[in-house]
């Protein structure tokens, strides 16, 4: 096996070691409450042997990373940790069956929070704060990503956050040392935000499993009825702020520790981010207050925090908004393509590229206007190249073509037009809740063909992954030397 091969299953070990030492964390909560149940700590040694025998067989002195490896290491890591994190749930008390549990996995670590149960309430302790864990875990682990391995490969337009200096022969020790960085922020916003649940009425249980979920933005929640259950709104206003929090970059925070004070303010994403946020409220309260008839303050209060859940990804919900009418099943569909920033634990197309759309447009129009003029376009103060714009014009047509797919995929296996249509949009933008009866939310995945969530989970890696990532490992030529 090559040296940079055996990098990339020790990396994985390593993932596979620190996921089996958060498996302790379940087991802890159930004794604590009384449960006799040893199942976490089973698969908690499972995985810590598996990933400590790819440690041992794979040591090398060479810890660097070739294009090759970096796609490698970037979707197995995500599908080894996935099929690890399902064992424990297939031998809960729930009973599930591969298919579901592996599904339900998927669901957390990609922070996308569709669900199986029906009826939460019956998971046991250990499973709730393991479904949560496993979103928090991946939206840190998404973060990192981000921020060192895919601007790297160029996917997307990412190469416009490339970090200074960074190349493919540093990309170990950078993700080291930004890692480190991330995950305090990660963690301070997680602890302030589950105090503050727990001062406005959350036991400590429901605080610490529910700051997991917004902060990474997964919306894994404790109840069947989502944050609804709490009909709290010092709560949901917690919440919304939260939401906004996990879907700005990472990096602004750390540019503002270091004195940065007005670098929220100046990052072009952000502002767009909060502008789309914004008008989106206004429009959904206007046609909620003419159409749907409830009182204004009632309106606003349902209205901003669904739109900040779904737009971010995160997928919490307090009524079901597809039963607002037709247009509003419409406009949720397409709030759950757009995502937040990149860089952040959201996912979906992401403001920047439809910032990048719109100068693009702008240029040709003016060079209609102006065949002989020259008109370059300028992002955070720099010239975009044409490598960007061709990158995020080819991610965005992908994005597309692979979301009619996936609606063409799932209603051939029996599913009806909306259900296809909002399940699809769902998964491959990591959002949770469909529209409709069946995978609404007020509905969940469980009665749909295990076919069906085999498609789904796998949407859920490309839309997670950047699907770069992952298509490219289904190109012939990409194993060859």
């Amino acid at each position: 096996m090559k040296d940079g091969t055996k990098t990339v299953f020790l990396v994985i070990g390593a993932l596979l070691i620190i996921l089996g030492l958060f498996m302790l964390i379940p087991y802890l909560v159930e004794i604590t409450i009384g449960d006799k149940s040893h199942n976490f700590l089973f698969w908690s040694f499972f995985s810590i042997f598996i990933g400590y025998l790819l440690l041992v067989s794979n040591q090398t002195e060479r810890k660097v990373l070739n294009i090759k490896e970096a796609f490698m290491m970037t979707s197995f890591s995500w599908i080894a940790v996935t099929l690890f994190a399902s064992f424990p749930l297939m031998y809960s008390s729930l009973n599930l069956s591969f298919t579901d549990a592996f599904f339900e996995s998927m669901s957390g670590i990609t922070t996308t929070g569709s669900t199986i149960l029906d009826k939460i309430e019956v998971a046991s302790k250990g499973v709730l704060i393991w479904r949560a864990l496993l979103q928090w875990l991946g939206g840190i682990g998404i973060v990192v990503m981000a921020i060192t391995i895919l601007p790297l490969l160029n996917i997307g337009g990412m190469s416009l956050f490339k970090s200074e200096g960074a190349e493919f022969e540093k990309i170990l020790p950078s993700s080291k040392e930004i890692a480190l960085v991330c995950a305090k922020i990660y963690l301070a916003l997680t602890a302030i935000c589950a105090f503050s649940f727990y001062l406005y009425g959350m036991s400590v249980f429901d605080a610490i499993a529910h700051s997991f979920t917004t902060i990474s933005t997964g919306g894994f929640s404790t109840y069947t009825d989502s944050l609804g259950h709490f009909d709290s709104v010092p709560i949901e206003i917690i919440t919304i702020i939260f939401m906004i929090c996990g879907s700005v970059p990472f990096l602004t925070y750390l540019k503002f520790i270091k004195g940065d004070i007005f670098v929220f303010y100046k990052d072009p994403q952000i502002k767009g981010f909060l502008i789309f946020l914004f008008w989106s409220s206004i429009i959904i309260i206007t046609y909620c207050y003419f159409f749907v008839k409830d009182s204004l303050p009632h309106n606003i209060r349902e209205s901003l925090f669904n739109i900040v859940s779904i737009t971010t990804g995160t997928g919490f919900t307090t009524e079901d908004f597809g039963s607002w009418g037709n247009f509003t099943s419409f406009f949720f569909i397409m709030l759950m393509l757009v995502g937040g920033c990149t860089a952040s634990t959201t996912c979906g197309i992401k403001i920047f590229r439809f910032q990048i759309l719109n100068l693009f447009i702008k240029k040709q129009i003016k060079q209609i206007i102006y065949p002989n003029g020259v008109f370059p376009m300028k992002y955070r103060g720099e010239i975009i190249g044409d490598t960007v714009v061709t990158s995020v014009l080819t991610f965005v047509f992908l994005y597309i073509f692979s979301f009619f797919i996936l609606i063409a995929l799932l209603s051939f296996s029996g599913l009806d037009f909306i259900t296809s249509l909002s399940a699809a949009a769902t998964s491959i933008s990591n959002v949770g809740p469909g529209i409709g009866d069946v995978v609404g939310p007020n509905g969940s995945f469980k009665y749909l063909p295990d076919i069906t969530k085999w498609y789904l989970s796998f949407a859920m890696l490309l839309g997670r992954l950047e699907f770069f990532t992952v298509l490219v490992l289904f190109v012939p030529s990409f194993w060859k030397n």
